[in-house]
């Protein structure tokens, strides 16, 4: 019997289960025990220093990944982003006009929400096939884009964990995973979102870090009317969120 696995084989076998999560349907059965612990194993990421350090490496790959797809809205050119240890990022990105430049410098911090609110929604829609084979793509065409060795290996095991889960896990599994993710992107996002006021207020020797006070400086509103427009995203997509997942349990 030929057991040898070709690499033409693995990438037909992927591709099958990439496509796999686009019919797939399932909504999960989401017992109350178990969306509280999803919801625990989310806070655990998102708030404590020793999870943060980590997982909000994935928060600003998501937050610079939000950056550059504005960008590409407005017809700008993506040139390549990095991501630093202490979460900072940085988008280089060219084109025309200052809309596209306020437009892609506004869709940072509330991409996280943003994001989460989808992965959630694709749960409780009985797409979550479909958000994991998406996120797997997204996430090897965001290989291209990364030009420093943090954001490279970030981007590399976030789309391995997503490749593993696309081709080996089951449905129920890939819906749990999904909503974990997506309630952990709302914590992160809302957490990103008080470090980012604290740099206008407590600790403005960092202001040149902080996306309101480019888009201020760029535009000529004022940053707190930014950090305003950041702040009805994410508690809009969290209300959102809140309110999906209480769905599913009724």
């Amino acid at each position: 019997m030929n057991m040898e696995l070709r690499p033409a084989d693995l990438a037909n076998d992927w591709w099958q289960a990439v496509l796999r999560g686009f019919t797939t349907q399932e909504v999960p059965n989401l017992a109350t025990p178990v969306v509280f612990g999803i919801l625990a194993a989310a806070v655990v990421l998102s708030i404590p220093r020793a999870t943060w350090r980590w997982f909000g490496l994935y928060v600003t790959f998501v937050h610079e990944l939000g950056h550059a797809f504005a960008a590409l809205m407005t017809g700008r050119i993506v040139h390549g982003l990095k991501i630093g240890l202490d979460h900072s990022g940085q988008l280089l990105s060219s084109g025309r006009g200052k809309f596209g430049a306020a437009w892609s410098g506004f869709w940072g911090y509330p991409s996280p929400a943003v994001v989460g609110v989808a992965l959630i929604w694709s749960v409780s829609a009985g797409r979550s096939g479909a958000a994991m084979s998406i996120g797997a793509l997204v996430l090897l065409i965001a290989l291209i884009f990364l030009r420093n060795f943090t954001g490279v290996f970030v981007a590399l095991l976030s789309a391995a964990i997503a490749q593993l889960l696309v081709m080996f896990a089951t449905a129920s599994t890939v819906s749990h995973v999904v909503l974990g993710l997506g309630i952990a992107l709302e914590v992160g996002a809302v957490r990103d979102w008080f470090k980012v006021a604290s740099v206008h207020t407590r600790r403005r020797d960092r202001l040149a870090s902080s996306d309101a006070y480019l888009l201020a400086r760029s535009t000529g509103v004022p940053s707190l009317l930014w950090l305003v427009a950041f702040a009805v995203v994410i508690a809009a997509s969290a209300v959102f969120s809140l309110r999906m997942v209480w769905g599913m349990l009724s």
